[in-house]
């Protein structure tokens, strides 16, 4: 603490002596979340461009020719993508609240350190960091031994927990939750389970949404399980399913010369660069408008043990 009162009065005295310098650093910031907003401005806008602007003029910050083709293209697969939106969601919701509850579990477990087992578990945990089975072990976990394959499981259960995750966990708990109060409540009776649900749990959401957060980016954006494990699609997420309905324009696009006049016609028609940056824009949309709210438990829980007392 003295050391970090000591860094705080240090960093006044520089402030008063260069006053100017939190605005320079606060331009220089919003120079750099403007660069960001560029790409998404650029993806918006093509979006609503036509597709003979953009093959004839490229890409442009504002639309050459407005048009909502592509997005009119995306309405018209209404009833598959309002099912994919469903598994989407369902799979994000209950893969981010079971992914949160076994991490922040096992996090806890190995952050204390009179648990007898705590070395042990933390290599367990610490070595699929740096190596891991492979793609063709996973699968076939997932789909011959567990029997996951065209179930909504086999959307959840492989990105429920990560060791990233569990370390980030552990670190929170070990700097933040009291030795003593983990002791005064052993000796009031309390059970572990008790203690974590009552005591911990209440008191850490920092890394609570900063690992829902995790989560809920993974799941959401996932398409990758869709195509390993998933043939049935009613089963397609919403990235799954897009990106299947882009390939199939592609697809339609590649062979148009064997079909007939008007069929392919009809497919050179079809919107491709455009119905692309629309399905970005549908994408992340959500979690656009999502992560405002958590931002602030975010950064808490990302910089915990960054400063030492």
């Amino acid at each position: 603490m003295a050391s970090r009162t000591k860094f705080e009065s240090g960093l006044d005295k520089f402030n008063r002596v260069r006053p100017g310098t939190n605005v320079v650093f606060n331009l220089i910031f919003i120079v750099l979340a403007l660069l960001c907003l560029i790409p998404v401005i650029v993806v918006l806008s093509i979006s609503f461009s036509s597709e003979d602007s953009i093959r004839n003029s490229g890409y442009h910050i504002f639309p050459t020719a407005f048009s909502g083709e592509a997005y009119h293209y995306i309405a018209q697969q209404g009833t598959m993508i309002s099912k994919a939106l469903g598994i989407s969601v369902l799979v994000t919701v209950v893969g981010t609240v079971l992914g949160v509850m076994l991490t922040t579990s096992m996090g806890y477990v190995i952050s204390r350190p009179n648990y007898k087992l705590n070395g042990l578990l933390t290599w367990i945990v610490f070595i699929p960091m740096v190596f891991n089975g492979g793609l063709v072990s996973s699968y076939y976990i997932n789909s011959n031994l567990l029997g996951l394959k065209d179930t909504v499981w086999a959307l959840i259960l492989p990105l429920a927990v990560s060791s990233f995750n569990v370390i980030i966990c552990k670190t929170f708990f070990r700097s933040t939750i009291p030795d003593a109060l983990i002791e005064s409540a052993e000796i009031d009776g309390s059970s572990q389970l008790r203690i974590f649900f009552s005591i911990v749990l209440p008191i850490s959401l920092p890394v609570l949404a900063t690992i829902g957060l995790f989560l809920c980016f993974a799941y959401w954006n996932d398409w990758f399980q869709s195509m390993l494990y998933i043939n049935n699609q009613n089963l397609y997420s919403l990235q799954a399913l897009l990106n299947s309905l882009m390939s199939n324009v592609d697809a339609l696009a590649r062979n148009a010369s064997v079909m007939g006049v008007s069929y392919a016609e009809l497919v050179a028609k079809m919107p491709k660069e455009s119905a692309r940056m629309a399905v970005a824009i549908i994408i992340v949309l959500p979690v656009a408008v999502a992560y405002p709210f958590f931002q602030k438990y975010f950064i808490s829980g990302l910089t915990v043990g960054a400063v030492k007392g």
